[in-house]
């Protein structure tokens, strides 16, 4: 199954995650099939917290793939913002 999640990136006590597509038989930072957007959760007030493709998102949605409970979360959230 295709899910689309987060992959760990950043330094030690630092993270920062892409937010990704992969077959949910991968490492969470393994092999993807591609970056749809990433998340900062430390961001400071310049830097954006949430960045994520919403047309690509659906686009797998639309093909099968399955949101996380922590991505759905962060397109919610993006969604809010690009419609504001």
């Amino acid at each position: 199954m295709v899910k689309i999640r987060l992959a760990r990136g950043g330094a030690k006590k630092r993270p920062f995650y892409h937010i990704v597509v992969t077959d949910q038989r991968n490492k969470r930072d393994g092999r993807s099939i591609e970056r749809v957007g990433y998340y900062n959760p430390i961001a400071t007030a310049t830097e954006q917290r949430v960045v994520l493709d919403t047309e690509r998102v659906k686009h797998w949605v639309s093909n099968g793939a399955q949101l996380t409970d922590k991505v759905r979360v962060l397109l919610k959230e993006a969604s809010a913002k690009a419609a504001a």
